[in-house]
């Protein structure tokens, strides 16, 4: 049965539509794959169709408040048993997952209903989405841009209408990036507020979180009231909040203190659409109530910068290494692209102490911007310092990451701040250029406080609606 208004809904909307029994959960499944089918040629967002385990899975899906709603996994972690999880890596070709992950585990418990796997960088590292092994991901709102890293796959296939909302991870803006360039709705949780199970305690010292991309606040938060929490053996876990995520939507706003910022760390301003978007949100926050000042964390850009890389480079060389002592592999130069290869080599001179070294500056970081939210409940930015970014761009095979790195060093100016200090932040699309690309304002709040986000989010979200822009491909 052909569905036609199936993309004008997001998950709960659906949702709502299974429940009535207006429509079956394996209707919507076929809808979906009829979207798939559709768009990837253009898109090249699902890497790895799972149409067979989703058909299965939609004949009797999970009880919970997404019940029987199409979704996607993302190709870095996502691991859905006796489906390949690659990484966008060759040097993972063939690697079949044994066991679902936990955040897996509770998707599927939510009613979700996975139907494949999306594209991905070669193991999540750009802010971009085109490798090797499986090409470029096109941006809906314009294919000769980039659709953002390293969710990429997952942002292009939300915003295209193929799937409401779709899986994402974070390690310096992997889910923020994605929603920024593609126009949709991007929370990277609190450090530890979903586990990284059973296989896994942190990633790289906790850099690393997730979640998913969506079109409509609702759906981010009544999802993460559906995974949070710890499970047995956490390393450390959120604290829980005060009340569900879904009920903070429909509570009244309270006035907040709002910094804004519209240069770098260092000073320099940010692309013109990005300032233009920020004045325009932080006039907009006025209006609805809110106290709004000009101000800027207290952090040492270039102490931030090395840091973070300690960490990040260290964390690949771990990762790679690992793959090869338990698939046997043989760690070769070929296998690689030019930049993970540079990255891997630089991650090998990383000594212990420099690591711990590099985390305690980070953490004396994520100290400094608990004392600048004592006084600022939000921070607004935009997610990146310009507009997507034209597909190819990043040289992939240049082994000197600083070359690599040199035509993008604005480009992503803050969000792996808050994978070091471990803070909730949230892009919303409350911006597009004069050519039609979105941008994504960014919002940050102190560690644990999701609550306030979310709150301010879905007031934002009313007074200036963002679900009915369309990119020109959709639906």
């Amino acid at each position: 049965m052909a569905f036609k208004e199936y993309a004008e809904y997001d998950g709960l909307g659906l949702a709502s539509l299974v429940a009535r029994k207006s429509v079956a959960p394996a209707e919507l499944a076929d809808e979906a794959i009829a979207r798939i089918e559709k768009h990837n040629a253009q898109l090249n967002a699902v890497v790895t169709p799972m149409y067979e385990q989703g058909r299965t899975l939609a004949q009797h899906p999970g009880g919970g408040p997404f019940r029987g709603v199409p979704f996607l996994l993302k190709d870095i972690l996502g691991n859905f048993a006796g489906v390949p999880t690659q990484s966008g890596a060759r040097f993972m070709a063939g690697n079949v997952a044994a066991v679902d992950d936990t955040l897996v585990v509770r998707f599927k418990a939510a009613g979700l209903v996975p139907l494949g796997k999306t594209n991905v960088p070669e193991f999540g590292l750009l802010p971009t989405t085109e490798g090797v092994l499986y090409g470029a991901a096109h941006n809906p709102w314009n294919l000769a841009h980039s659709t953002g890293g390293s969710s990429g796959g997952s942002a292009a296939a939300v915003a295209a209408g193929i799937v409401p909302m779709a899986h994402a991870n974070d390690g310096g803006g992997s889910i923020r990036i994605p929603a920024s360039c593609c126009g949709l709705v991007g929370l990277k949780p609190s450090r530890a507020r979903n586990p990284l199970g059973p296989m896994l305690g942190d990633i790289m010292s906790g850099l690393i979180c997730e979640h998913v991309v969506s079109r409509t606040v609702r759906d981010t938060a009544a999802l993460l009231d559906c995974t949070a929490g710890p499970e047995p053996g956490d390393p450390y876990a959120a604290l829980a909040p005060p009340r569900p995520y879904l009920d903070e939507l429909a509570a009244k706003p309270t006035k907040l203190r709002i910094a804004f910022s519209t240069t770098d760390f260092a000073g320099k301003a940010l692309h013109p659409e990005c300032v233009a978007g920020i004045e325009a949100t932080a006039k907009l926050c006025q209006e609805l109530g809110h106290e709004v000042e000009q101000a800027l964390p207290p952090v040492d850009a270039n102490q931030l910068t090395q840091s973070f890389l300690g960490l990040w480079c260290g964390g690949l060389a771990m990762q790679i290494d690992a793959i090869a002592m338990l698939s046997g592999r043989e760690i070769r130069e070929a296998d690689f692209e030019g930049v993970t290869w540079g990255l891997y080599q630089q991650g090998k001179q990383v000594t212990a102490s420099q690591y711990l070294l590099a985390l305690t500056m980070l953490q004396i970081a994520g100290r400094a911007c608990g004392q600048f939210h004592e006084t600022y409940d939000c921070w607004l930015t935009t997610t990146l310092g310009a507009p997507p970014m034209a597909l190819g761009t990043i040289d992939i095979q240049q082994r000197d990451p600083t070359q690599a790195f040199a035509p993008i060093l604005d480009y992503v100016p803050f969000t792996p701040l808050q994978n070091a200090t471990g803070q909730p932040a949230i892009s919303l699309p409350l911006h597009w250029t004069k050519d039609g690309l979105p941008v994504g304002l960014m919002f940050v709040a102190k560690i644990g406080d999701e609550s306030t986000l979310l709150r301010l989010a879905a007031q934002l979200e009313q007074a200036r609606p963002w679900i009915g822009k369309r990119p020109p491909l959709f639906g």
